[in-house]
């Protein structure tokens, strides 16, 4: 069946909607796209996509590809997914709002989310047009992570080569559940990890205030040693000096909470998530 599929891209001409719906463009399914927005829409007809409506589109797609933010899925889902055929699948771009049960569902569907992880700090390119792709989704490979609400042995090998090739290029789909993949995204991802990056570039900002150097200077010297920082910490490339022990022991000290590992706690987990979709709380 995979090799006769029709997919439908909802919100073709967002971002996310742009990026999957290019690629997807390229593959042998019958591919139809969608889009509310008259710039979106024109987007899309500039790259050669055309644009039909919902009650076009849905009813007769294998796969229904949610390109919409994560705070527009539940009004979404809830005028579309009643129009799709029973036996197909939905598949959202992001855990949140499938963690926060925003969707709309059905019993006769399959809910898939996956979720790029955008090409590694570690790949090795070769390539301008791989360095170029700092996002993924282009030319520089990159994984994802899919999570299923109930398996289907159906389902799960034709979701994965959907989710390979709308992200692609794509090493490996990894699978875990909705929980654990909203554990990764935002918990890992951006409660910590864009929270660091922005971090760095603050303290960036803040070192050339306080100094006599440029901003040059500083990034000369801060750039390569956040990579040598990522390399020994994440890969064990070479071990701290003792004196570098000391100084981030001190660091922790001033800077990182004691009890920071709280925000692994599903009460955290549910703040952070509640904040992102803007609603009061999650609801079980």
């Amino acid at each position: 069946m995979s090799e006769n599929l029709r997919i439908a891209v909802i919100g073709a001409g967002g971002k996310m909607g742009m990026r999957v719906g290019a690629n997807l463009q390229r593959s042998d399914w019958d591919v139809v796209y969608t889009e509310q927005n008259p710039e979106g829409a024109k987007r899309n007809e500039d790259a050669g996509r055309t644009i039909i409506s919902n009650e076009e589109a849905v009813p007769t797609a294998d796969v229904v590809i949610f390109a919409v933010p994560d705070t527009a899925l539940n009004p979404v889902t809830t005028a579309i997914v009643p129009m799709m055929k029973s036996d197909s699948v939905v598949l959202t771009l992001d855990p949140a709002a499938a963690y926060a049960n925003q969707l709309f569902m059905r019993d006769d569907l399959t809910y898939v989310v996956a979720h790029p992880t955008h090409p590694s700090v570690f790949l090795e390119r070769t390539t301008p047009e791989e360095w170029a792709d700092t996002f993924g989704g282009i030319a520089a490979p990159q994984n994802a992570v899919a999570a299923m609400f109930t398996e289907s042995d159906k389902w799960k090998p034709i979701a994965e080569k959907v989710i390979a090739t709308m992200y692609g290029p794509v090493l490996k789909v990894y699978w875990a559940s909705v929980h654990d993949l909203a554990v990764l995204e935002p918990t890992l991802n951006e409660t910590i990890g864009c929270m660091i990056g922005q971090f760095l570039k603050d303290a960036l900002d803040h070192t050339v205030e306080v100094t006599d150097m440029d901003e040059d200077t500083v990034k000369a010297m801060f750039y390569g040693h956040v990579y040598i920082a990522l390399t020994n910490a994440l890969r064990g490339s070479n071990p701290f000096s003792d004196a570098c022990l000391l100084a981030m022991d001190y660091g922790r000290e001033a800077i990182i909470k004691d009890d920071w590992k709280r925000i692994y706690d599903d009460k955290d987990l549910d703040i952070v998530i509640a904040k992102m979709l803007k609603l009061d709380k999650i609801e079980r």
